[in-house]
């Protein structure tokens, strides 16, 4: 992952992906997007109709992404829970990233299992990051401690 790009770049990949949360499979698709960036593992972005009925829930709060624009954050619910901000996406992307449009991503720390392929993914470390690890994907990566100044 050291060798993927700055300024990060959008890409449809040929996978599955799925989420649970509270037991229950809120995602299961084949229609995904990852960007890939520099000291950051793979982020997936899944469109919103992908999603269970009720489990994308609108949130307070936004951020901004140099690159990527706008960004807006999500509750995302399952089996009875609800997991707050769990989720974000860029509802009207900066030119180059119009891939991500009506597609979200999802911090795998909140939910109970996600999947890659079937591999279950490792969160990126740290807090604020949402990248996903899968065994295809090698370290260090960004949100370790140390790793801001990077």
């Amino acid at each position: 992952m050291w060798d993927y790009p700055r300024p990060p770049r959008v890409e449809q990949v040929a996978s599955r992906v799925t989420i649970v949360l509270g037991g229950r499979t809120i995602v299961d698709t084949d229609d995904v997007v990852r960007v890939l960036e520099t000291s950051h593992p793979p982020v997936y972005y899944l469109p919103v109709a992908a999603f269970a009925d009720g489990a994308i829930l609108s949130a307070a709060g936004s951020s901004v992404c140099e690159f990527k624009g706008a960004a807006r954050y999500f509750d995302v619910a399952g089996g009875g829970l609800v997991r707050p901000r769990a989720a974000w996406g860029y509802p009207y992307p900066l030119p180059g990233y119009e891939g991500l449009a009506d597609r979200v991503a999802v911090y795998a720390r909140e939910m109970d299992r996600c999947t890659v392929d079937g591999e279950t993914v490792t969160p990126q470390p740290g807090g604020f990051y949402g990248g996903w690890v899968t065994a295809s994907v090698v370290g260090p990566f960004k949100g370790i401690p140390g790793s801001m100044g990077w």
